[in-house]
């Protein structure tokens, strides 16, 4: 079988730890604060989430753009003369063009290394969320899987990945047009913390609203609690804009209904951030269907 590498988007928020654990190639994706480009690196070289957070707070905005398809290209094409194959696992094609850029990439290079094989797959996932399918997938290549097979597989199992979010400020929703302005403001005032959830298209879906900011984080763990795949879900990943107490509480909940739990627990980067904004936490899990 020949050898392939499994390459991803910094949307997936692995740490630096969990790159080298499970040997995949990040690709950093960019983003826009006060007039200045940065890339996300997952070692935070350019700017640390914690940074990026504390000007969010303070007022700044922040914008982001997709990886197009020189960029692709250049990172691939080292790659392929070393003789590797190439699965890609792109961020949702749902919430960017970040995919159909690669697949540009991958049919200029699929005529350029005909000899070679470039796959790329649509994860229909962001954050964590992504980040947990390439675990998944990763584990699968381990286990022997042929890229073709490992196609198949993402397909198959990608819309059994939940996500569930809750964020802190319902502006950041209002200004990607997930919530209208006069609901931001009621919401704002009444204390109203939407939970949202990923859903088989791969977009960002309101699902329900609850008072109060411990209720949203609790409303995280019934879902799971109504969907998880109990033999599937012995892994969870769980990420936060700037959150850390409010990770631990989620994650001490579900360490208390579902024992033995692995908790992976990591920042979510400013490219997700900037869309989502401080104090966002998000809870991913295999389940039953996405919501």
């Amino acid at each position: 079988m020949m050898d392939y590498k499994i390459i991803t988007d910094s949307n997936c928020d692995f740490t630096p730890a969990l790159i080298d654990e499970l040997d995949v190639q990040v690709i950093p994706m960019e983003f826009v604060i006060g007039e200045k480009v940065y890339r996300n690196y997952p070692d935070e070289r350019d700017m640390s989430a914690k940074e990026f957070y504390s000007r969010i707070r303070s007022g700044e905005v922040s914008t982001t753009n997709q990886i197009n398809t020189a960029t692709f290209i250049d990172v691939f094409t080292p790659v392929l003369n070393a003789g590797r194959d190439i699965f890609y696992m792109a961020f949702s094609s749902g919430l960017s063009g970040t995919y159909n850029s690669a697949c540009m990439a991958a049919e200029e290079l699929r005529s350029r290394f005909p000899e070679r094989t470039v796959i790329v797959v649509d994860t229909l996932a962001a954050s964590m969320g992504e980040g947990l399918l390439v675990y998944y997938a990763v584990q699968q290549k381990r286990a022997g899987l042929s890229m073709q097979e490992l196609e198949q597989w993402v397909i198959d199992n990608r819309n059994h990945l939940a996500h569930w979010f809750t964020v802190d400020d319902l502006n950041h929703l209002k200004r990607g047009g997930r919530v209208s302005g006069t609901a931001a403001f009621f919401g704002t005032m009444l204390g109203i913390k939407p939970v949202l959830h990923v859903d088989n298209e791969g977009h960002l879906i309101p699902v329900e609203k609850v008072r109060g900011r411990r209720q949203s984080l609790d409303a995280l763990v019934k879902h799971m609690g109504k969907t998880a795949q109990l033999e599937n879900a012995k892994t969870v990943f769980l990420s936060h804009g700037d959150a850390q107490q409010d990770a631990d509480y989620v994650a001490a909940q579900i360490q208390e209904k579902f024992p033995g739990t692995k908790i992976y627990i990591n920042m979510i980067g400013p490219v997700i951030g900037a869309h989502s904004g401080p104090g966002t936490i998000a809870l991913f899990f295999m389940a039953d269907n996405k919501d």
